[in-house]
This record gives C-alpha cells, structure tokens and sequence, in this order.
C-alpha cells in the first residue's frame, strides 16, 4: 500500500470541500482531496445547478405560455424532456469540467475512492495510505426518507426527479420546505397538477411568517393546492400511480409522490465512531472554529447542523483552511447567511423572521413595501413585497434586524440585503443611496425610504 504525507486531508469534494482545498493550496499547504463520487458533489450533481436549470426551463415555459398577455403570439406546443436533460447536463458538465481545471490549477491531489478513518491523522482510500495533521469531514447530505414511505418507481427524492424522462399528469409533493416547493413550481410550469403535503401549518416553516403567506397566495394563484398542517399516514404503488392517505383519512391519488423532507447529514463514513468524533441527531458536533471532539478533525458544510445551503458550506470550507494555516478568520454568524428559494415567486431573505426578533429584542416595527408600486416588477407582471424588520429601541438605533423578499427576481437582490444586515445598517444610513430606475433593487431602496421617514412611491 502506498503511503503520502500532506498538510490536509480534505474528504469530500462538493462545496465546502473543494473550497477548502483550494483555499489551503492557496496558502501554500499540501493538500489531498478524496471523493468517492464526483467533483462538485450533490450541488453541481444533484442539487442546485441541475434543479436551478429545470427552473429556468419552467421559467421560459410560462413566458412562452403568457406571451399573448404582453401582445406576442407564440405557443407552447410540448416540452421535449430528453432536450431539457440534455441542456441540464450540459451545464452540469461545463462547470464540473471548470472544477477539475481549478484541482489541477491550485495543484490539489484529487484521490478518488472510499474513504476509511483510521486514526486522527490516517486515512485508506483504495490502496493508498494518507496522513496528514488535519483531516477535513465535507461528506455532504443525502435526502431523508420516512420509514413508512418505502421509495419506488413511484415514490422519489430528489435525486430520481431530477432524472424523470416523463412529464407527470399529477405529482404529490410530500414537503413544503425548500426542495418541495422548488419541485412544485417546475412540475407546475410544466402543466402538472401539483399537490404539496407539509405537515407544518405553512410552507417554508423556517422563513418569515409574511414570506410563506406571499408564496402560498401565489401557488395558489397557479393552481397548485396546497394541504398543510397534515401528515402522510401511507404511501402504496399500483401500476399506474401511487396512492397517498393523509392521516385525516383522505385519499390523493398521483402518478408519482415526491418526498421532500430534508436532508440528512452523511456521516456514515468509515471509522468515523472509532476515532471518536462526536455526533449529535447525525451532526459533527464542532466549535466556533469547526474543530470536533478530536483534535486535529474538523467539519464543514451539511455535516454540521444549520442551513444546508452550498455558499455556507463555501464559507465554512474557507474558514477552516485559513485556520489550519494559521490565520484568524472572523467567526461565521449563522443568520448572517443569505437565504434564496428559486420558486415562482422566489424568495430570499437575511436576518431575523418577525418572530425571532421580538423573542430577542424589546421594540421592533415592520415595514412592508407591496412590488405593486415597483415600475419593473409590473413590467413583468409579477406581485410580491418586500418585508423588513428592525429594531425601533433608542438602544439599537433603528438596526436592520431582517429582510425577506418575494417576487421574481429578489434573488438578486439578497447581496445587497447582506451588506444591510450583516454591516448592521440603519435606514437612516441606506435612504441616500440611489438605485436605478427601473429596477427590482430600486424596492429595497424605497423600503428604506419609508422606515427613514422619507417615503417617495409609498404611503407612510
């Protein structure tokens, strides 16, 4: 068996681990970067780059669908599904070939093979022998499944939809979190008949309250129903479909049940229990600094309990690689991570909900800006608001607590919606600022001329 020393051992290679890699090469450390699958991981595989692609096709579909509305005559005569695959894998394959050239370009040993702990600076791959003395755990997440709703032709996670060579009539969509509500707004594009099954008394539980009211007015709008606060007892295949019982005895019946209801943490990697590395609910239990129970072990991305987003696991991969290096990276604040659900509407958001600001401060106010007022978004014919939230004690100033947005194109709006909360600006700070006009960024400026006191296509 061959045996190689180096400074990191990083295993995994999908967001948070190749960003790590790189980054650590970049400070001059010898780095080894094992995965057993492909570069890129879940996020350019089977996550957000193939799922954002079927969104944009879903997105060109209803344009085409809506084009007499803006005097256009055109027509949507089928969607040619192995096409769609084609150009979804097309970009898949153009970004994974950008990643193997930046492995070669940063000078990063990229071991494929299972990964084996052997001790607290030993790994096997294959039938090598590495040691290094800093071990990196970016294994990533798999979607979770419910014991009673065994997985079939029929009943799929997101892995197997992003692969359907057909077109369903009817899908039932068990999951109103991120992942369920952006396969709902594809297969609704599509011209499905979409039902969408969360037990929780709205979509997006984890966002503002104002948020999953927005996008739930909207689904509705576009025909999909949506049944929450009700759980699925069971789930049995026929030929032809699925049937799906709710546990309030009512009877759904679909050509395919998707079960979106999270991911769970891929720690399942051998010899992970020997060495002793502490798990908790599955999660790598880690420090400030993602360090773990075992000296020398760190863990980043969706082994670590937070929003499993790929930027985070970019963020977390970066910080532990300057800190082996022996820099101070500025801690990582969670609710400083932007949040973007690319559903029709889409959703993004920054900060603190409603809710988790008034359990943290003592005077907070709201201000809702309707995207009625908003030149583009009429333009576009689309609806939505924004929401923001501060503080209103003379202590905090009129601190930016939380912003969240729903409409087509907020998405773009969150880096700048970073900037406000994450410098810990005032409305005061934010109301000089032109935005251009008209544009979508110009309704974050106009939210901020309103809680300024200087409301301009808004009444105060």
């Amino acid at each position: 068996m061959v045996s190689s020393s180096y400074d990191v051992i990083v295993v995994g290679a999908g967001s948070a681990g190749y960003a790590c890699a790189f980054r650590a090469a970049q400070l001059g450390l010898h780095v080894a970067l094992l995965e057993e699958d492909k570069l890129g991981g879940t996020c350019l595989h089977r996550g957000c780059i193939p799922t954002k692609a079927l969104l944009h096709v879903a997105e060109a579909a209803d344009t085409i669908r809506h084009s007499t509305e803006v005097g256009l005559k055109a027509s949507l005569d089928a969607i040619d599904i192995d096409a769609v695959h084609t150009y979804k894998d097309g970009v898949v394959d153009r970004l994974h070939k950008g990643l193997q050239g930046l492995v070669r370009h940063n000078k990063v040993d990229l071991v494929h093979g299972t990964a084996h702990l052997e001790g607290p600076t030993t790994v096997t791959v294959a039938d090598r022998t590495l040691t290094a003395p800093a071990i990196v755990l970016a294994t990533g997440s798999y979607p979770r499944t419910l014991p009673h709703v065994p997985l079939g032709a029929r009943v799929i996670t997101s892995d197997e939809a992003l692969r359907l060579h057909e077109i369903p009539n009817t899908v039932v969509v068990l999951g109103g979190g991120v992942i369920g509500v952006e396969f709902a707004s594809v297969w609704a594009s599509y011209g499905a008949d979409v039902t969408i099954v969360e037990a929780a008394d709205r979509l997006v539980p984890a966002e503002d309250e104002w948020t999953s009211k927005q996008l739930e007015r909207s689904f509705r709008k576009r025909g999909i129903t949506i049944r929450t606060g009700v759980g699925l007892a069971r789930a049995t295949e026929t030929d032809t479909g699925v049937s799906a019982e709710l546990d309030t005895g009512d009877v759904l019946k679909a050509d395919l049940l998707l079960v979106a209801v999270g991911r769970a943490p891929r720690t399942d990697i051998a010899g992970l229990s020997n060495v002793g590395v502490e798990l908790d609910r599955g999660f790598v239990v880690v420090d400030d600094r993602f360090g773990t129970s075992v000296p020398g072990i760190y863990a980043v991305g969706d082994v670590v309990a937070g929003l499993q987003l790929a930027h985070r696991g970019f963020q977390h991969g970066i910080a532990v690689a300057e800190h082996i290096a022996g820099l101070s990276p500025a801690p990582i604040d969670e609710t400083g991570i932007p949040r973007v659900t690319y559903s029709k509407p889409e959703i993004a958001s920054m900060g603190l909900t409603e809710s988790q600001a008034r359990a943290v401060y003592d005077e907070v106010d709201v201000l809702v800006y309707d995207l009625a007022g908003n030149g583009k978004t009429q333009i576009a014919r689309g609806s939505g608001g924004i929401k923001v939230v501060r503080s209103s004690s003379p202590k905090e100033n009129g601190r930016i607590l939380g912003i969240h947005m729903v409409g087509s194109g907020v998405g773009e709006l969150i880096g700048e919606a970073q900037l406000i909360y994450n410098w810990e600006a005032h409305a005061a700070d934010l109301a000089p600022y032109i935005h251009a006009h008209p544009s979508i960024g110009e309704a974050l400026g106009e939210a901020h001329l309103a809680l300024a006191g200087k409301p301009l296509h808004v009444h105060s």
